[in-house]
């Protein structure tokens, strides 16, 4: 029996091991039954044995049937096993590749270096896993993630390696389509203002290392807006796609350009000279080549279009700031603008030390509202027998620590911010407040108020129905309001504007044309408005004594305003020479000096 067991025990199949571990089993002293009820167990557990195996074979054939490739070779690296997943993603049966080395599938992207480093990792951790470039039957080549596991005996001998992979070529696409999309422009491909801004700050720490300057673009494309407001955003994007090309051509192929957003790009020159003089030479140099590059025509679907652009450009190395570089360059493009457009600025600091007290004003100017600061000041206007018989409102700003801002300060940064909607109607209004307040006085009823109008105020589709609010709410008389607006603004309105004159004028307010002869108006124009009064400049007034051409101008002005039936005052009279020769030429109505100067409201009635 020993020695049967013996042989049994020397066979290798699960069969035999069953058998030699059974006939172990089966004692001598054992009854046949208890013989019997042994042998029936073990077939019983054989066959739930048998099951398990079934099963797990079931699973195991399943899973290697899976939808990522699975590749098996020998210790040696030669190909036992595919699945029908591997053919799928490679195009090469299993009969091609058994027998054959899995380097049949290498791109030839990945250096030798690349693979011994992974084979030494697989020797020390008998895993590796990354992405490779491998090869397809028809010569494709496409990125995958590769895991490889080796399979060991029970001395941790290698016997096998089993790798699994996945082609990844829509996920390394959706990746590099969700990257254009949050680093770069859609229309232009240029790298967008978040990937500018890396690259920028890189750039800095480039220039602290290697101790060399730079230099940065802000460009502004001139009268862009015109552009797309008469042949449409098509035209607009063509365009901008055809600048975005002419300054790739204009630098360097390591340069940065980046569309920084509308119609503003930006260029950063890096790694120009250690010496700031010929940086900027330098730098000056290429930016002359990207006017010239931008000012070329441009034909757009068959138009013609002359584009130019104001480029501001400064200097800059590793020890700035990126927000105080973008900032000097931006600076620098706003005074190529002023200068008239088409050039190229370089930073000057004088200028940025405005800039700074421009924004400061107009932060202060945008409180001053709602911190009561504004006061109404009125000068006095009179008839040929100096008797009053209005005033122009006038406002002032009573600042904390400025002091009294003049008009001449504040007025024009309220017309570019748009600030002089809210400032304008709060003059309107407390204007119209005053005038009821007049009303009471038997002195003061009579009296006309002047307010000057901004066009902002005109222009805004709610400016009658702010009016006549205004008037409903004071509950004036309209005819003691006069509005004014100067001659240059009116010239410039649309017949919506003088449509909305007509419908106030209508109410009884007047209308008074202010700074006339500055501008360019015609007889034609001005039949056409609905005027009550035309305000001769003081420009005219000033010099009208001494200088005979101003006289004739003043002269021509009186005849034209009383053949158009049209009231005229002169502003500016500050000597009685000026005043007898305005009353001999026909003016009735005066403002100016020579009877007082603007007062506040308390100084203005006791003038009166």
């Amino acid at each position: 029996m020993s020695v049967d067991n013996s042989i049994c025990c020397s066979q290798g199949s699960i069969w035999q091991q069953w058998l030699c571990g059974l006939m172990q089993r089966l004692l001598p002293s054992m009854s046949l039954q208890d013989r019997y009820d042994l042998l029936q167990q073990e077939v019983a557990d054989l066959r739930g044995s048998l099951r398990e195996t079934e099963s797990e074979l079931r699973i195991t054939r399943h899973a290697f049937e899976s939808q990522d490739g699975i590749l098996v070779t020998d210790a040696n690296n030669i190909i036992l096993k595919v699945n029908s997943a591997f053919t799928r993603l490679t195009g090469y049966r299993e009969d091609e590749v058994l027998g054959m080395t899995s380097s049949l599938l290498k791109s030839g992207r990945q250096n030798a270096a690349f693979y011994r480093k992974m084979w030494a990792e697989l020797r020390e951790h008998h895993y590796w896993q990354g992405e490779v470039w491998d090869k397809r039957k028809d010569g494709t080549i496409y990125p995958k993630l590769l895991t490889i596991k080796a399979i060991t005996d029970d001395h941790n001998h290698v016997t096998n390696y089993m790798a699994t992979f996945t082609d990844v070529s829509q996920q390394k696409e959706a990746n590099e389509n969700i990257y254009r999309l949050a680093f770069y422009d859609p229309l232009t491909h240029l790298p967008n203002r978040r990937l500018l801004m890396d690259q920028l700050a890189l750039a800095l720490a480039n220039g602290q290392k290697h101790e060399d300057y730079g230099a940065i673009f802000f460009i502004d494309l001139d009268n862009f807006k015109t552009l797309n407001d008469t042949k449409g955003h098509d035209f607009g994007d063509l365009l901008l796609t055809e600048v975005a090309a002419r300054l790739r051509s204009s630098v360097r192929q390591n340069d940065m350009v980046a569309r920084f957003g509308g119609d503003e790009f930006l260029v950063v020159l890096e790694n120009i000279s250690t010496d700031e003089e010929l940086a900027t030479k330098d730098a000056l140099c290429v930016a002359e080549k990207v006017c010239q590059a931008i000012s070329h025509t441009y034909e757009l679907k068959g138009y013609h279009y002359h584009c130019t652009a104001s480029v501001g450009i400064t200097i800059f190395n590793g020890a700035d700031n990126i927000h105080e570089v973008l900032r000097r360059a931006d600076t620098a493009m706003y005074q190529a603008k002023q200068t008239g457009k088409n050039t190229y600025c370089l930073f000057d600091p004088h200028l940025q030390e405005m800039i700074e007290r421009k924004a400061e004003l107009e932060a202060d100017l945008r409180m001053a509202l709602s911190l009561n600061q504004f006061l109404l000041y009125y000068q006095i206007q009179v008839d040929a027998e100096q008797h009053a018989y209005g005033a122009e409102v006038l406002l002032r700003w009573q600042h904390p620590e400025r002091g009294l801002v003049s008009p001449a300060q504040f007025i024009p940064l309220a017309e570019e911010t748009g600030l002089i909607r809210p400032i304008g109607h709060y003059v309107l209004k407390a204007a119209c407040q005053q005038l009821k307040a007049w009303e009471q006085h038997e002195f003061t009823r009579h009296l006309i108020l002047s307010v000057n109008i901004s066009i902002l105020q005109l222009c805004h589709e709610d400016f009658v129905t702010q009016v006549k609010a205004i008037l409903e709410e004071t509950g004036i008389d309209p005819s003691r309001l006069k509005l004014e607006l100067t001659e240059s603004l009116i010239m410039e309105g649309t017949s919506d504007n003088v449509r909305k004159m007509l419908e106030l004028q209508q109410l009884g307010i007047h209308f008074a044309m202010d700074d006339f002869g500055t501008g360019y108006s015609s007889l034609v124009h001005l039949q056409s408005l609905p005027l009550n009064q035309l305000k001769i400049d003081r420009s005219f007034v000033g010099n009208i004594v001494n200088n005979a051409n101003d006289a004739v101008i003043v002269k021509a002005i009186i005849a034209m305003a009383a053949a158009l039936d049209l009231e005229v005052i002169a502003e500016g009279v500050e000597t009685k020479e000026q005043m007898e020769m305005l009353i001999q030429y026909g003016c009735r109505a005066f403002q100016g000096y020579l009877f007082s100067r603007p007062l506040s409201l308390d100084e203005f009635q006791r003038l009166l």
